[in-house]
């Protein structure tokens, strides 16, 4: 079973999204918060679980909303590396 671990940009990817979300609605960003976490629960035993990302070479997104984005690595452990607004630059 691997680790996930959060990238620290990630982190701060997240908290900016559920900040900007939680000012206009506090529900709305608890709930895309539980669907992120909820996402990831099962990749520490299915890190492929989801599809490879075209948008991000050599990662694999979660699609966990229809907005946002969670794009991840999996090497000796599963990296988040950013979590993104669909229509927002894809980091490189």
């Amino acid at each position: 079973m691997l680790l996930v671990k959060w990238h620290d940009e990630a982190r701060e990817d997240l908290l900016e999204i559920m900040e900007f979300i939680a000012e206009r609605n506090e529900q709305a960003a608890f709930d895309l918060h539980e669907r992120i976490e909820r996402s990831l629960e099962r990749l520490p035993e299915h890190p492929y679980l989801y599809k490879s990302s075209l948008r991000l070479p050599g990662t694999r997104e979660i699609v966990v909303h229809p907005n946002y984005i969670v794009f991840y690595e999996v090497a000796d452990v599963i990296e988040v590396l950013a979590v993104v607004h669909a229509r927002e630059n894809f980091p490189k």
